[in-house]
């Protein structure tokens, strides 16, 4: 009975957690599913279509305007962004007071995505920003960062790689802290400089480290929506119309819930198959006690 008592107590602690998943994760994913097999305006009654609003979307340029924008984006972000959270990982991970400096640096990954957005609004600003102005001040005349379609996402792309600097930056130092000094110690006795450590030590070392981040990366890229939202309104000229974009164009301007639905279903199948590919992959990862 004691047994049953520990039990039953186990499931009344993990019971609002529960219901929390059941109510804002899982439901409203089978309830997308079944709206993307629908014809329905959010009001009336709902017409069963089949595969219509899935075929709808593969034909449907700005759904493939969405993607491109998605892609270009992610391509700017995850490899400059990984590149310098690392670097600023290893500048940190043996200097005094390293704590604070993760804190400085991860502020902006708890600020609200609008404030970031407005404020940046200005720093972008083409005409009176504070970075034309700098960049004019050696020389360079700064482009019409938000209002120019050659420069939106790339421009949003910078807002992104400082935004989450601050988080890669901390998941990197946890990595860099799990490696035995031992190591090194090895290296230098054999005679390696700082930069033959980090290659053949430091980078192999935090493969699972850089794999993980590339994937959560890749995952928040594809989900981006608040920059391009809050920034730019998805234009110019739908520049900035990323996917996420697309299904609240489609669900709440156009009042198109099937095709909205049915964007969102196979924008979980990408981040389905790439979280998929981080299991898969973790157990070729490079462990420290190997």
């Amino acid at each position: 009975m004691h047994k049953r008592q520990r039990a039953l107590a186990g499931y009344l602690f993990i019971t609002p957690q529960l219901i929390g998943l059941l109510a804002f994760s899982l439901f409203p994913v089978a309830y997308a599913l079944v709206l993307s097999f629908m014809k329905w305006d959010g009001f009336g009654a709902k017409t069963f279509v089949g595969f219509a609003n899935y075929s709808k979307q593969f034909h449907n340029p700005d759904f493939w305007m969405a993607m491109k924008n998605t892609v270009y984006y992610m391509i700017l972000v995850i490899p400059v962004g990984i590149v310098i959270s690392l670097l600023l990982a290893v500048a940190l991970n043996n200097v005094k007071g390293k704590e604070i400096y993760r804190v400085f640096y991860f502020m902006p990954v708890v600020t609200s995505s609008v404030s970031i957005g407005v404020i940046w609004m200005w720093i972008l600003n083409g005409d009176f920003g504070i970075l034309n102005i700098l960049l004019s001040h050696i020389g360079i005349e700064g482009p019409k960062w938000l209002t120019d379609t050659h420069w939106v996402i790339p421009a949003i792309a910078i807002l992104s790689i400082w935004w989450g600097l601050g988080n890669n930056m901390v998941i990197f130092l946890a990595g860099l802290q799990g490696i035995s000094r031992s190591y090194y110690e090895a290296a230098e006795i054999d005679g390696a400089n700082t930069f033959q450590k980090f290659w053949h030590i430091t980078l192999p070392l935090l493969s699972p480290t850089t794999f993980f981040i590339a994937i959560m990366a890749i995952i928040g890229s594809f989900q981006v929506f608040d920059q391009a939202f809050v920034m730019t309104n998805g234009g110019p000229a739908k520049a900035s119309y990323t996917l996420v974009y697309h299904i609240y164009q489609k669900g709440f301007i156009d009042f198109k819930m099937g095709d909205s639905s049915a964007t969102a279903m196979i924008l979980f199948v990408i981040i389905l198959f790439f979280t998929l590919i981080q299991f898969k992959m973790s157990k070729r990862w490079v462990h420290y006690g190997e």
